[in-house]
């Protein structure tokens, strides 16, 4: 579904990611694990077109995506949920659910009952929300727009456990649907590999490891020393 090919950019005059191949199908959910600073946010911001491609590309679904501005990247089935989740603080849930919505299988009925917690919260502004009700809207709007692919940047950072839980079980249900492909950047190896059906090491820009997530869960000794944090 979602194809990169040797594909090089970063911000300005600096590259960050660097001739990076990479492969989502769909139904399947694919993690990106790696130390800070090693690409994977600027992996993410190339794809959905925020950051500066230097070279190779895009493709969603066969269609080439690396000229597209971000709005073509959304309308053609790109969604995204940023690190730091970019909420409008003078907006309510309600306003942010009306604008996000295309037609599709996800409807507001819908996300509304994957995160109860956003319809009890309709009339409430982004900026009256808690850091966990922010991150299920931001995961709801990105729905909404009924993407093909989604990609997810860091979702549980600074959330407390019971917000973890409750966001882990609603991305398992959207998984479930088997219509998605989802791209996950995650620092919590142990939930990236148990929501996974495969894992990606990045480092410096680059793949330096691929496996499937099943085959590493549980050896973390072996997961440090591919993310170069062994001793």
């Amino acid at each position: 579904m979602l194809e990169t090919r040797k594909l090089s950019g970063g911000w300005g005059p600096t590259l960050v990611v660097e001739e990076l191949n990479l492969e989502v199908a769909t139904g399947e959910t694919v993690a990106i694990v790696g130390r800070n600073g090693v690409g994977k946010t600027t992996l993410l911001e190339l794809l959905i077109g925020r950051a500066h491609r230097r070279s190779g590309s895009i493709l969603l679904n066969g269609s080439d995506l690396t000229a597209a501005p971000v709005h073509e990247r959304a309308r053609r089935g790109l969604g995204y949920v940023p690190q730091g989740r970019e909420v409008f603080p003078s907006l309510t849930v309600a306003e942010h659910l009306e604008i996000a919505l295309r037609p599709g299988e996800w409807t507001v009925r819908r996300v509304v009952d994957l995160f109860p917690r956003l319809g009890e919260r309709l009339a409430s502004r982004g900026n009256q929300l808690s850091g966990g009700e922010q991150q299920m809207l931001a995961v709801a709007r990105a729905l909404l727009g009924n993407p093909r692919v989604l990609l997810m940047d860091e979702p549980f950072e600074g959330l407390a456990p019971i917000i973890v839980e409750l966001l882990v079980d609603g991305i398992r249900r959207i998984v479930a649907t088997g219509s998605i492909g989802l791209l996950l950047v995650e620092q919590r190896v142990d939930i990236a590999l148990d929501l996974s059906h495969r894992c990606v090491v990045m480092d410096r820009g680059r793949v330096v490891f691929e496996s499937e997530s099943a085959a590493l869960a549980g050896n973390e000794d072996r997961i440090a020393a591919l993310m170069g944090l062994g001793h």
